[in-house]
């Protein structure tokens, strides 16, 4: 595996180092920290591509000011061996400077240069909490897309708004790229892998599995009214459903809901009730506190029916 450092470096091995005459190459951009989650998009893409690009690159413009910027997990030696284990050809791990020439300062008034919108999606959900976040997504993915040129680009479900929004992008500003979407990589008891989960005592590693739990639980709803009862299910008995598994920690302080969607797997618009015919996304951001620790740890779920 090479690693690479600029994006000289990258357009080098992609135009003069390897011959793609009709062979494909497959992307999965990352923050690094990398997990078991990352590794199931990576072995698809080695699957299905002829060559398979990853970048690190924990990306300062999807950061607000009073996020966790300098606290995220950064494990570039420990990463590098793991991409080396799944036949990756090239890491890309720009620093900053690299990514926006410019400099890229938290606070957006402040930041200069090109950045990419996509309105209408992005502005939900994810995008209400934090409302530079998918700007900062769409802009640093478009620049990786135009510096790697990939055939296929793999994305994790955890992220399913991310990849909603992405895919608008992509096809809106007719990007040469196929996108896919790879299910959720769950630890035994249900918890979604996820970089931050490394803030997380062991004890509220369980305690935090409960949110998959209360998703599955309007799941389960869901597919009786579909199969058994052929008919529709309205929004406030699976709000229920979920509210009754995580209400032992809401009354303690451990978590505390952001929000809750039932929606539309397109549009993300919310659903006051899922017809049997309907795709739809159940979703969750619920910010999580460690009393062994101290921390609060924002974590985001979903399931797609």
């Amino acid at each position: 595996m090479k690693v690479f450092h600029t994006i000289k470096e990258v357009v080098q091995w992609r135009t003069q180092e390897i011959d793609r005459r009709g062979k494909t190459i497959g992307f999965v951009p990352t923050m690094g920290c990398l997990h078991n989650g990352h590794a199931t998009l990576i072995r698809q893409s080695v699957q299905e591509n002829d060559f398979t690009a990853v970048s690190i690159f924990v990306n300062p413009s999807q950061f607000a000011p009073d996020e966790d910027l300098d606290q995220y997990p950064r494990t570039l030696p420990e990463d590098t061996k793991l991409l080396e284990s799944l036949n990756v050809d090239i890491l890309f791990a720009p620093n900053a400077k690299e990514m926006y020439p410019q400099g890229i300062p938290l606070d957006v008034s402040s930041q200069r240069g090109p950045f990419v919108n996509v309105l209408g999606v992005s502005e939900m959900l994810e995008g209400k909490t934090r409302p530079n976040f998918f700007r900062g997504v769409t802009t640093v993915v478009t620049k990786l897309f135009n510096i790697i040129m990939p055939d296929n680009s793999y994305f994790g479900q955890k992220d399913i708004q991310q990849f909603i929004v992405l895919n608008v992008m992509v096809n809106e500003l007719f990007i040469n790229t196929k996108l896919t979407m790879v299910p959720i990589v769950r630890a035994d008891s249900g918890l979604a892998l996820s970089s931050r989960n490394k803030y997380l005592s062991p004890k509220y590693l369980d305690i935090s599995a409960n949110i998959y739990k209360g998703l599955s639980d309007a799941q389960k709803s869901i597919e009786y009214s579909r199969v058994e009862a052929q008919q529709s299910i309205d929004r406030e008995t699976l709000l229920k459903k979920i509210e009754t598994v995580w209400e032992p920690y809401i009354i303690t302080g451990d978590f505390r809901i952001d929000y809750i969607s039932i929606a539309d797997f397109n549009t993300l618009n919310e659903l006051d009730e899922v017809n049997p015919t309907d795709k739809i996304v159940i979703s969750c951001a619920v910010n999580v506190f460690d009393r062994n620790t101290n921390n609060t740890v924002r974590l985001i779920d979903n399931i797609v029916m």
